[in-house]
Formats: C-alpha cells, structure tokens, sequence
C-alpha cells in the first residue's frame, strides 16, 4: 500500500477539520441567487411518473432528463442493450480541453411502486409537495415562495424520487450548470449516466455497459444515491452490498375452511410459514442458516479504521423510530452493515381487518430479501436458503402450480422463485483517485465527514468492476429519514442545496 496515501487516510480518519473552500461558498452564493428556478426544474422532474414497472411514465421522465441535458449545451444519447424495450440509460458528455482524467457521475431516475392509499392525507406521489418541516415534526403544506422571497432550508419536498433519486439526477445536472454560470471550469472529463431500471434490480444495466464499453471509458464511476450519514454529516462510500429478493409460498389444503369445522386438524399454511421462518433467525437477527456468513471477505485494516470512526447513531435512531431493543446482540448499526443480512419484507396468507374471516387460508407468503457483502454470491446465497428449508422437512419446488401427485407425497410443500439480483462490491480505500474524492467533499464543510466501507443499500455496482473494470465511489445526498421506497418519501431542501455543493467540488476533483 502506498505510504502516502495511507498517511493521507489516516489523518482524515483522525478527524482533522478543514475550512469550506472558496468554490463552495462561490457555489453558496450562486444557489442562493437562483433557488427558485432550481426548485422549478426540480418540481417538473418530480411530477413526472416513474415507476419503474411504467413503461409511459418511464419514457416521459427519460424525455425530460434529455431536455434537462439539452439545456445545458450537452448532447443527449439514449443507450440501450440488446433487448428491446428496455428503459434507456440517458447518456452525455462534456470533454474538457487539458483534462486528464475522465468521471462518470451516475444516478438512476426510475422510482420504486407506489400505493397512494398509504400516503398521508393531501399528499400525492407524483404532485411534489413543499412541507414547513417533516410530518413527523407536525410539517403542513406550504406554497412555494415567489421569486425573491425568503426559501427555508429546512423546508421537504414531499413526493415519490424526491431522494430516491431524482435528487441525485438534479444535483449532479444543476452542479455542471453552476460551473458554466459561474464560469469555472471542470478539471476532469464529465460523463453523466442516468439508468432508468435501478428500481428493478438493473436487469439489463450490463447489456449496456457491455455494448457501450468504449464510450463509457473513464478513470472513476461517483453514483449519487443513497442517504447521507444519520447525524447530518456527509459521507463517502466505498462500496455497496449486494441484494436478491425470494418469494417464499408454503400450501396446505386445496380449498379454505371454516376454522370451526377444521380448526386444529386441517394444517394451517400462515402457522407453518411463522415457524419456517423463526427457524432461519435468533432474537438477536443472527441468520442460523447453515453458512450464511461463511463466505465473506473480511475488512482490511483501513476498512476497519474507517468503520471505528463512525460516529455512534444507535441511541438517535431507536428514540426517532420507536424502540427500545434493536437486533445484533449490541452491535452498533455500523458493524452490522458489513454482514449479509436476511429481512422478510412482507407477509401475507388470508384477509385481516375489515376483511378477516374464520378460515383457514390455503396457502402464506413471505417475500424475503438477503443483502450481501463482499464474498458472498446471490445463487449461492439463495440454495442456502432453500437447503435449510429442505432441512426443515419441505418439499421444494419452483412450479407455480402444485399437482395432486406432489400433494400425496409430500406432507409439507413449499414453492421458492428467487428474483434477479446481484453481488456486493467494494473499491478500495487506499486508491489516490478515491482519495481525492474525500478531499473534494471535505473541502465542501466545515466539520468531518464520515467515511464508510459500505453502504448499508444496494446498487449494482459489482458491473462497474466486472464489465468496465473501473472503480466506483458513492456520495449520497439525502436526508437519512426520507422514507425512500415508501410512503411519504421525502427530501430536506438544505440536503439538495448541500448536493449541489458536493457536485460541484467533485467536478473540479
């Protein structure tokens, strides 16, 4: 390892507070000029529709990032692989006269579902919505200001992509517009990429990078995604974790019956689903599935440096979310992130509430999601899971219907689909261009910023590595409490202003 640069990592790691540089509060300056036509643009981007699953809305949003690029003098392509069909990626660049090196700057702008029955009272996933503070902290609605009149900082926009990651599209476009008004030159090459299908697991992300290898030549990926630190601070991410999905359905009879009648004879499927996955975990959330954690990488020295130095966030949080035990056997959040995980994201066998009858259901439902570190590999990941359920006595199949010979045969009966997915991937620490990424975003604030091996969600990333074999560094933007992939998502305005000062130094890297 390169001695310099592990002294370098180390005096950042010991905490050393720098002074803001003269281009972030030039920038500063700049956004506090123009923030009514940067929450404008923005606005327009949030109230396009954009699931993922939305082929119109999709292509609407991918129009509008072109004319977003347009604007900006930068020619617009649309990439695509060898499906067809498939969302684009956006794609420009801007090359600069002297620069040597060459940045990818990545987002996606594709949304998760949304069920708008969930949302709040007067709030409407694709009508983005500005909030005097959160919910939370008893926000109401409020008009957006004039031009001229005074913008809160604190002040959300409510709204599906507002952080996730429409927020990581806009900084990263109205930062390139901030160097031109500001006349400031970028140092280094720009390419800017924006998927359109990150929300679905970036199925066909590598027929892209593979049919577009020479013109997405670059010396370094920086994806804008993801929150920032849970104290407020910045962060720099040098790796993400991996993820699949499963769909766990467990059967019993052909036909529901009355609990009545049947009720402690007749096999009932959401009892047995219950026990099949309080098998899989203890009451501190360590997985028991024979070898789930056997194949990771373990930390380098740095790695662990790095992850000592985060500040502590476990007391914040359980008071802000409501409880009082967390999982981990007093691990702190932190350590945890750095080991694959098994989480069941929903559950569901017959009715409930209103709906709920006396009977017993014919089948349960469990959706589970594994996230994974550095090591682990999702196939392998997956037959882990289907071993122990096989261990646990069920017959395991991956058909969508059960015949009467399977049902004669097998007393338990449980049907596993794993979805696409992808592994983990981390860029090393010590690498002189991944420094000179936390310099730039230390030049952003007055105070630390956090560095993490990993960030806790997942992205692609491993095909930057595999396909492209050029490193990737994640600078997140959003606020840590945005409710991303949920109901009532969210984005502090002071986290996109912030944004838009971090794109900025990392364009002069």
């Amino acid at each position: 390892m390169n001695r310099f640069y592990c002294l370098l990592l180390s005096c950042l790691l010991a905490g050393t507070v720098q002074a803001q540089s003269e281009l972030t509060l030039k920038t500063r300056t700049y956004r506090q000029q123009h923030e009514r036509q940067l929450l404008d643009e923005f606005m327009g981007l949030l109230a396009l529709p954009n699931v993922v699953y939305d082929t119109a809305g999709i292509q609407k949003t991918a129009d509008y990032l072109a004319g977003m690029l347009k604007r900006r003098g930068i020619e617009p392509q649309r990439l695509g692989g060898k499906t067809k069909g498939v969302p684009p990626a956006i794609y420009g660049e801007v090359m600069v006269p002297g620069a040597t090196k060459t940045v990818v700057f990545y987002a996606h702008y594709d949304g998760q579902p949304v069920n708008p029955n969930q949302w709040a009272d007067g709030l409407k996933p694709f009508e983005p919505t500005l909030y005097s503070a959160s919910l939370d902290a008893g926000g109401q609605p409020i008009t957006l200001p004039k031009t001229g009149e005074a913008i809160n900082p604190n002040w959300r926009i409510y709204g599906r992509s507002t952080s996730d990651d429409k927020a990581g599209v806009f900084a990263i476009l109205a930062a390139y517009e901030a160097l031109v008004q500001m006349n400031v030159k970028p140092s280094v090459n720009l390419k800017f990429f924006f998927e359109g299908e990150e929300e679905a697991g970036s199925t066909h992300l590598n027929e892209i990078l593979e049919r577009h290898k020479d013109k997405l030549k670059s010396d370094l990926w920086i994806i804008c995604d993801g929150p920032v630190h849970q104290t407020g601070r910045k962060q720099v991410l040098f790796g993400v974790r991996g993820d699949i999905n499963l769909e766990l359905k467990v059967f019993a009879s052909k036909r529901p019956l009355h609990s009545g009648h049947y009720g402690n004879w007749a096999p009932n499927p959401a009892m047995m689903l219950a026990r099949l996955l309080t098998s899989m975990k203890d009451e501190d959330g360590n997985v028991l599935i024979k070898g789930f954690y056997d194949d990771v990488t373990p930390l380098t020295d740095l790695e662990k440096q790095a992850l000592a130095k985060i500040p502590p966030v476990d007391e914040q949080l359980k008071k802000e979310l409501g409880f009082t035990v967390a999982e981990g056997g007093g691990k702190p959040l932190a350590d945890l992130l750095m080991r694959p995980s098994l989480n069941i994201n929903g559950f569901a066998s017959a009715n409930v509430g209103k709906l709920a009858a006396n009977v017993i259901p014919t089948s349960a439902t469990a959706a589970l999601d594994l996230r994974l570190v550095l090591g682990n590999d999702a196939q392998r990941q997956v037959q882990k899971v289907i071993d122990h359920v096989v261990a646990e006595g069920y017959y395991v199949t991956q058909q969508e219907s059960i015949t009467d010979d399977e049902r004669a045969k097998y007393p338990r009966i449980a049907r596993i689909v794993a979805k696409s997915g992808y592994n983990a991937q981390r860029t090393r620490m010590d690498l002189p261009i991944a420094q000179t990424v936390v310099k730039a975003v230390q030049s952003t604030v007055k105070g630390d910023i956090v560095l993490q091996p990993s960030l806790g969600g997942s992205l692609p990333l491993y095909l930057f590595d595999q396909i492209l074999k050029t490193p990737t560094i994640t600078v997140p933007i959003a606020n840590h409490d945005n409710n991303q992939h949920a109901e009532n998502e969210n984005l502090r305005l002071q986290n996109l202003w912030d944004g838009l000062e971090t794109y900025v130094a990392l364009m002069r890297l």
